[in-house]
């Protein structure tokens, strides 16, 4: 068909379908190419060079490049090995006058998506032309679906697709890039750390320091000291001065974990630190400023606290901005087939192991289970079963009784019945803390290590429980 003919078609009815670059050294092969692809909707840009295609490349995307075999300054097969080392996706159809084999062969081996050759049949290149930048928007399509898919179901370690994880991505991509401090509600175990660190990840503050610290497990003057350091002779073992994490996180993130355990003196002095951005040394005269953004998170109900007046209700509406909450592992059981893939993948890698897959009748009772150790009980439980696998697949037989309801821990949900809500939680509650202090030899310390919780925070279960604390060494009968 002949170029008039094609020309007096209708155009396409699009604000471009595509982008094509010619790269040919004559006038009139660059015209008749603008002509009949503009008039099918492409926007077209040329180069009479090689160098100065490459330019063009460099300055913005295009969906293909039309490349001459011979131009002036350089063999076109070498301007495509540059523009296939720039970019392996980008669709590129040779012209040339010298149609051999020899020549398509040899650019088809550099990564050329088609060859055609002077004088073309208008027709065959523009179907070429359209096959061409449709290959190429699928593909991008492809890539921006799967970065979508990664980035909707997954920030860095934290794996689910559930609609409350669903909306914690979304909250927390909406997030990151601000200012705001932000809070982070949920159960010991349920990933607290690994959002923090999304947040920081995704945020301007990237590049800076992200400081973790567990404020739970340090003595009031050991904390203050640790957050906001000393100068020398500040108390008695204060042997030189000392900096604290918030100058150390001067320019990025402190994530204060366990905030709902500090003591109201130290609370005023984080409010003075949001408030202000200042904050002294121990023992100093000196103000310092600095700029961190703050992430606290608490397995505790900050509410409770204020009305006990146990925590500052100013504090409370400043760390307040934006709050995360994160659900159990109970509440979103479609999730553990997800999270026990990552864990199989992890722990395998790790161990030097080619565990793939987990048997249905091994994650059946993982998804019933009730996981009062959230996503970290899991992880324990899919290393355990990672490491003790001899084969490419968990089986039943490594799932721990508890879970599967084997022996006498199998009886841990059964209760009277006309039990309320309440008192089965509370009666389960007693009886995992009961039967993990018994697997310790009554080591409290031990049992909040293996539980993953502080030791203040077992022991106000304990007490709260009313359980009774053998001396170690002592067994039931």
């Amino acid at each position: 068909m002949s170029e008039a003919a094609v020309l007096s078609r209708p155009p396409v009815e699009t604000a471009h379908s595509g982008s094509v670059l010619i790269i040919d050294d004559e006038v009139a092969i660059r015209e008749s190419l603008e002509t009949l692809l503009e008039f099918e909707g492409y926007r077209v840009e040329s180069a009479e060079t090689g160098e100065q295609g490459l330019a063009r490349l460099a300055e913005r995307t295009f969906d293909l490049v039309l490349l001459d075999f011979a131009l002036p300054d350089r063999n076109g097969l070498e301007i495509l090995g540059d523009i296939r080392s720039r970019d392996a996706q980008l669709a590129v159809i040779m012209i040339t006058a010298y149609g051999t084999l020899d020549n398509a062969v040899r650019a088809m081996q550099k990564g050329a998506t088609n060859f055609i050759q002077k004088p073309w049949d208008n027709e065959k290149l523009l179907a070429d032309v359209r096959a061409a930048v449709a290959r190429r928007r699928a593909e991008e399509e492809n890539e921006q679906l799967k970065r979508a898919l990664k980035q909707r179901y997954s920030f860095e370690h934290i794996v689910g697709k559930s609609d409350s994880m669903l909306k914690i991505f979304d909250l927390v991509g909406q997030v990151a890039p601000s200012r705001s401090t932000v809070l982070i509600q949920g159960e010991s175990g349920t990933g607290k750390e690994l959002i923090a660190k999304a947040i920081h990840a995704n945020s301007p503050r990237k590049n800076h320091p992200f400081v973790p610290v567990n404020t739970g497990s340090m003595p009031a003057d050991l904390l203050e000291s640790t957050l906001f350091g000393h100068v020398k002779g500040a108390f008695t073992s204060a042997v030189s001065s000392k900096k604290g994490l918030f100058e150390v996180a001067d320019g990025g993130t402190i994530f204060l974990d366990e905030i709902g355990t500090m003591s109201l003196e130290t609370q005023a002095k984080i409010l003075r630190v949001l408030q202000d951005r200042k904050f002294m040394h121990l023992g100093g005269v000196h103000e310092l400023q600095v700029d961190v953004r703050v992430i606290a998170a608490t397995n505790i109900d900050l509410h409770v606290l204020v009305r006990e007046g146990r925590f500052r209700e100013d504090l409370f509406y400043r760390l307040n901005v934006i709050t995360v909450d994160l659900p159990p592992v109970r509440n979103r059981a479609g999730d553990i087939p997800l999270l026990v893939g990552r864990f199989l993948e992890k722990f395998s890698r790790e161990n030097g192991k080619s565990v793939e897959h987990i048997s249905p009748e091994a994650l059946r009772p993982l998804i019933d289970y009730g996981w009062p150790g959230n996503v970290r009980e899991l992880e324990n439980v899919i290393e355990r079963a990672v490491v003790l696998c001899n084969g490419s697949a968990v089986g039943l037989e490594l799932i721990p009784d508890h879970i599967v309801g084997r022996g006498s821990e199998g009886k841990m949900f059964e209760h009277r019945p006309d039990a309320s809500l309440f008192e089965i939680v509370e009666d389960c509650e007693r009886r995992l803390i009961v039967n993990m202090l018994e697997k310790c030899n009554w080591n409290q310390t031990e049992a909040a290590e293996r539980f993953h919780i502080p030791l203040s925070t077992l022991n106000q279960k304990i007490k709260r429980l009313n359980i009774e604390i053998r001396k170690k060494g002592s067994r039931e009968a």
